[in-house]
């Protein structure tokens, strides 16, 4: 059923166009991310939907009845309540139904009173209505959103004023939650939230009765919720059917077939251009009005944008200007404190050179705290730390609090690197995208967005040959987190990241560490065998068996052997089809000349349904062979 469509909608800023002929249509039911780079208009374009801003042009229609709820990314709440009252305010009505029930009690008290009848009557009529709602139900529903968005009862009480930006957002989406909107919007929900969070988020979503829109930069978040990618950019919005992961195939293959169209269009326009040029050269009378009515026929074309692959994307590497020693970190014991607040304690661990190592845990456990230990920037209350022969750190800090607010875009950087030319800075800054005057913007104006490339670039000229990130991902669109990702993944220096990008952690890491209050869970692998580690360690406390992995996480030696012979079979199995794909491609490649001979004999030029037929079956073939090329690359 259809409950939201949009036809050719626009909206601009003076001369700036945000979004131009956006149309779609939404039935009840659908999930939808929305996708897109930073600036696109994906925020402009939830405003729309959501009623906040109308459009410069064109149609907008939500079915009647239905409501729509909004969580904007910042701005959450403005009241000076606290936790558990603002929380409550979404349940006015059954407070409202609460007091009439309460009132009608005291009337059918007196039998003897002349409406008793009546009375009664509404009071079973309300009573039926309280329970459908859910009436019985909701306060143990509040209680569970707040606990599972880091809210426990011992925070009910604290005060808006005193939460901290992620805390208002998280009490705004268990607000906005339990309000359960026919239609719920989200803008970057994922932001703030630890992983495991983000899993009941998910799973809430996922059992949702409602349409879900959301946007998000959270590439396994839409591969878990979504059906649907509405892609918007360059002002233009494209729909695509599937999650993210199915989105990246389509979107390719359009781009590859736009690009084929454009190339063909631009060769359609060069050579009408030829004709008419040959045709104006010859002078004659009959050939210059031919050469018009072309030039008349081209001037109508509607040409084609050459399609923009890459989209701008920003040029990151990572070097080390010197190897440090093999022996990178190594602690034992550590503990923090802050008062009689315990964040952890029992921190051992041992960190190599080449390593990534990935940190995760909930918030608040001090994650932050522990990477400035590391760094000297903190002192441990308790333990031991050493640091390695010739390590050098460079730091990446998520709330860019090292760049100077006051500074310019170029002057930042011209303070921390002063040798470099002016002209080399703005080239280097170029490849962040930081071009023309952008780079006198002051660093104050600049989005979370603008402000993380700059602290990544400032990152890349350090030349330190360890590098602690501190979620380097947040605030990036996905095209630049995937360049951040194939950069860390091609430094062939030490990695130390905290991070809750679950994408991020099933791509880089050699190690996972789970920071808790009682010190570092160890997992020898990446997310999903994180995942799987977690699941078996709750099955065996469910069914009260040991857990065959050793107490801190790391393999026992049933497990390294297991893990051996499965490396070893896979190897083995790559190393056969490479020899199968070879033969393959061995067995086309020469049908392929069989053909090119067959179609190229003089015998042949007048057959033209064989030439049709042999042609077709070349195309087959080199189609065959590019697909069993890819797969044999993808092997080696």
């Amino acid at each position: 059923m259809l409950i939201m469509s949009a036809s050719e909608i626009g909206k601009s800023y003076g001369v700036d166009v945000i979004l131009e002929d956006v149309s779609f249509s939404i039935n009840k039911g659908d999930r939808i991310g929305i996708v897109g780079p930073n600036g696109a208009g994906k925020t402009t374009l939830l405003s729309i939907l959501s009623g906040e801003a109308a459009p410069t042009t064109g149609n907008f229609y939500v079915r009647n009845g239905y409501t729509v709820g909004y969580l904007k990314q910042r701005n959450h709440f403005f009241s000076e309540g606290t936790v558990l009252r603002e929380a409550e305010k979404t349940f006015t009505r059954f407070h409202e139904m609460e007091k009439e029930i309460h009132r009608l009690e005291e009337a059918i008290s007196d039998h003897e009173h002349p409406d008793f009848n009546r009375n009664l009557e509404q009071y079973t009529a309300l009573m039926e209505k309280y329970k459908e709602q859910g009436g019985y139900t909701y306060k143990s529903e509040l209680k569970s959103v707040l606990r599972n968005m880091g809210f426990g009862e011992s925070e009910y009480d604290k005060k808006i004023s005193m939460l901290s930006g992620g805390e208002r957002t998280r009490l705004a989406m268990a607000c906005m939650l339990l309000k359960q909107p026919d239609i719920l919007m989200l803008d970057e929900p994922t932001n703030h939230l630890d992983l495991r969070m983000l899993e009941w988020l998910e799973q809430y979503l996922k059992a949702y009765k409602g349409t879900i829109i959301v946007v998000s930069h959270d590439r396994y978040f839409l591969d878990q919720l979504v059906n649907r990618i509405f892609e918007v950019s360059r002002c233009h919005l494209t729909d695509y059917r599937g999650n993210y992961s199915e989105y990246l195939i389509k979107h390719e293959e359009r781009m590859e077939v736009a690009l084929r169209e454009y190339e063909k269009q631009q060769k359609e326009i060069e050579k009408q251009e030829e004709i008419i040029r040959r045709f104006k050269g010859h002078g004659t009378e009959k050939l210059v009005n031919r050469a018009k009515s072309r030039e008349k026929r081209l001037a109508h074309m509607e040409v084609k944008d050459r399609p923009v692959t890459e989209n701008n994307r920003m040029k990151l590497t990572f070097h080390s200007e010197y190897k440090s020693g093999n022996d990178v970190m190594l602690a034992e014991d550590l503990e923090k404190s802050f008062g009689e607040r315990k964040l952890f304690d029992h921190v051992s661990f041992d960190i190599k050179k080449g390593e990534r190592i990935c940190i995760i845990g909930d918030n608040g456990v001090g994650k932050t705290t522990l990477l400035r230990i590391l760094m000297g920037k903190e002192q441990a209350d308790r333990g031991y730390l050493k640091i390695g022969h010739n390590v050098n750190f460079g730091y990446y800090d998520q709330g860019q609090l090292l760049l100077d607010e006051n500074e310019t875009v170029l002057g930042e950087m011209k303070n921390a690197y002063h040798l470099y030319t002016d002209t080399e800075m703005r080239s280097i800054l170029g490849r962040f995208l930081f071009r023309g005057d952008d780079v006198f913007k002051q660093i104050r104006s600049l989005s979370g967005g603008e402000k993380a490339k700059l602290s990544l670039l400032k990152l890349m000229l350090s030349g330190a040959n360890t590098l602690i990130l501190d979620e380097p991902t947040n605030h990036l669109d996905i095209d630049a987190k995937e360049v951040v990702e194939d950069a860390l993944l091609d430094f062939e220096g030490t990695l130390i990241i905290v991070s809750h990008d679950r994408y991020l952690l099933q791509k880089l890491p050699t190690r996972i560490f789970e920071l808790t209050t009682d010190g570092i869970v160890e997992y020898k692998g990446r997310f999903d065998y994180y995942l799987q580690k977690k699941e078996e360690r709750k099955a065996a406390e469910s069914s009260g068996e040991e857990s065959k992995s050793t107490s801190d996480g790391e393999l026992s030696a049933e497990e390294e052997r297991r893990l051996r012979k499965e490396q070893e079979a896979e190897q083995r199995r790559q190393e056969r089809r490479i020899m199968e794909l070879e033969g393959i491609i061995e067995d086309l490649e020469a049908k392929i000349q069989e053909t090119e001979e067959l179609l190229c004999a003089p015998e042949n030029m007048s057959n033209v349904e064989l030439l049709q037929e042999k042609g077709a079956l070349l195309e087959q073939y080199k189609a065959e062979l590019e697909v069993q090329y890819e797969e044999w690359m993808e092997l080696q």
